[in-house]
């Protein structure tokens, strides 16, 4: 007897949902998806229980007649692919043809559509069509899904708590609004609004409705091209910073992917403007070919291979850290409040604290929203301060506040500089500098220097040891594992060579086997600068705070140390007058 058979259509589409639906969010993503492809301008997601009970999308797309609406949910059933030479040119976000009926296959279905002058209605329990029958004559389509997983156990217990499912199906619309800004999003949960965008086609305005003013205020954006990519977006400056990756969002061709060369690439392009542990907010939009791209490499599509990723490496990094460096950098000390933070406190804690305060958001959504536009406008009028103009600030020292903050003024307000901060960016960019140069000026020591390493450190070192030499070192073996070293680059500090050369030898074994040349200078001007610069609570001489001041304004970039942090906070006039009541608006 055979033993092997071809499974049902039914275990099929069971085993295709436990790829394509792993929670909430997939389901409301495979649907909105399919109502982008129909071309709606309007798409409304309503939630019961943050999509446990029940899951509706409703757009005013291109809808489907009788015949479409029986056939979109049979396997591998799509208007998106007929040759298999459209595999290479995929423009649409669904082409497999399997969302539709893995979904109903776990689920109970309710379809509502129309394209014409009849609509039609479709009920589907556990992948089998109930019902077939006549339904309004609206035209787009309305799909409702209730009881995920109710027959596959398995699979229901996995489903997180309703505070979880609510937050991922949250910062999917929000993304979907990102990338696709001509269309007006809703997502309510329990008939209260969570996201509303309102389809102006402009990308910062759509920012602005998603993240509040003071982050929309606060982007920069880019604009780049090269032979394969072009490429658009906005940037946040290095004041507004998140815990996670979360907020690198990233389309290509309209489609929201992670992929981690290009999240490696923003990230990189930040280096030096913030720490290692936080993230910038980015939304980036990249157009190509679709013949560069493969996005059907992964089920949930969120992925895509990408030809030509150096060259697309190259332009995100430079195109950023132009953004960065041309515009002003100083964060105000005074935080405008966020028109937003209301619904994020409701998604972080709706279970218990939200009632009472989306019930003062939701019942005065309208005049939020005039608001909220009204702020819109005003931000967009407000002149950047570029990079350029900022350098030629004249700070004038009034005094040190708790030995570690330097009290500066102009006559645009007043200043706060933190003097650990101010010296390892001038120290970073001296030393960074010297590093840079193809001839290294070299100083003989007195008395040599010598470093006894292990065994496995040594090897490394001796097979670096051209590297050494190109930074101005004079170096030989002495004895078992022991390096004597004889000469060394004029910009170590003096007094502090033995330390600057062991920190040296150990950022060179710790960067073995992937040995970037530019990464290890900028290390090392990283390290060196922040162990050669003053500390909090070291007091310094007038002359010495007038000093590093104008080193300070005359950097590259003045405004962050190396590791990220802000070297330099402003009250301006006007924020000081508040504070103080003089001006009450």
């Amino acid at each position: 007897m055979s033993k092997i058979k071809v499974m049902n259509e039914s275990l099929a589409n069971k085993i295709a949902a436990g790829e394509v639906v792993e929670k909430i969010s997939s389901v409301v993503k495979e649907l909105c998806e399919n109502s982008i492809d129909a071309h709606a301008s309007t798409i409304e997601v309503s939630l019961i229980d943050g999509g446990l009970k029940s899951i509706q999308v409703v757009d005013n797309g291109e809808g489907m007649d009788r015949g479409d609406a029986e056939a979109c949910f049979q396997r591998h059933a799509t208007s998106k692919l007929i040759r298999e030479d459209d595999l290479f040119f995929i423009d649409t976000l669904g082409f497999r043809g399997e969302a539709l009926p893995s979904i109903a296959s776990v689920s109970k279905v309710e379809l509502k559509t129309c394209s014409n002058d009849i609509g039609s209605r479709i009920i589907i329990k556990g992948g089998k069509i109930e019902e077939i029958s006549d339904a309004d004559a609206r035209k787009g389509t309305s799909i409702t899904v209730s009881d995920l997983f109710y027959n596959t156990p398995a699979r229901l217990k996995y489903l997180k708590t309703e505070a979880s499912e609510l937050a991922g199906c949250v910062s999917l619309i929000e993304h979907l609004a990102l990338s696709h800004e001509k269309i007006a999003f809703t997502l309510k949960n329990n008939d209260r609004v969570l996201v509303s965008t309102s389809g102006s086609g402009n990308l910062h305005k759509c920012i602005h409705e998603i993240y509040g003013l003071n982050v929309s205020s606060k982007m920069l954006e880019v604009r780049a091209s090269n032979d394969d990519f072009d490429l658009y977006g906005y940037v946040c400056k290095p004041e507004i910073l998140k815990s996670n990756r979360n907020h690198f969002i990233t389309m290509i061709n309209d489609r929201v992917i992670k992929n981690y060369e290009i999240n490696r690439a923003i990230n990189d392009a930040y280096y030096t403007y913030k720490p290692d542990i936080k993230y910038p907010i980015v939304v980036l939009k990249i157009n190509t070919d679709p013949t560069l791209i493969d996005v059907n490499i992964h089920p949930t599509k969120q992925d895509m291979k990408i030809s030509k990723m150096n060259e697309l490496y190259e332009l995100i990094v430079n195109t950023i850290k132009e953004a960065l460096y041309k515009n002003l950098l100083i964060p105000d000390a005074i935080k405008k409040p966020e028109y937003n933070e209301i619904k994020d406190q409701y998604v972080e804690h709706f279970v218990k604290e939200s009632e009472t305060k989306f019930e003062e958001y939701n019942g005065s959504k309208e005049q939020g929203q005039v608001a909220l536009d009204l702020s819109y406008e005003e931000e967009k009028e407000s002149p950047t301060i570029l990079n350029e103009e900022l350098k030629k600030l004249v700070l004038y020292p009034v005094g040190v506040a708790l030995g570690t903050y330097i009290i500066a003024q102009n006559e645009e307000g007043v200043y706060l500089i933190d003097q650990h901060a101010a010296q390892e960016r001038v120290n970073y960019e001296r030393y960074l500098k010297a590093l840079k140069e193809s001839k290294q000026a070299s100083t003989g020591l007195l008395l040599p220097i010598t470093i006894e390493l292990s065994s496995s450190e040594f090897l490394i070192v001796k097979n670096n040891l051209e590297v050494l030499e190109n930074l101005g070192f004079k170096i030989e073996e002495f004895g078992l594992n022991t390096f004597v070293f004889k000469e060394h680059p004029t910009w170590l500090k003096t007094g502090y060579e033995e330390e600057s050369i062991r920190k040296i030898l150990d950022i060179l074994i710790s960067n073995q086997g992937k040995f970037d040349r530019v990464k290890f200078n900028e290390h090392i001007a990283i390290t060196l600068a922040c162990k050669m610069s003053i500390k909090a609570n070291m007091h310094i001489s007038n002359e010495a705070v007038e000093e590093l001041l104008n080193e300070l304004t005359a950097c590259d970039n003045p405004y962050n140390c190396p590791h990220g942090r802000p070297t330099i906070i402003k009250f301006s006039i006007y924020d000081l007058e508040r504070m103080f009541k003089r001006v009450m608006n």
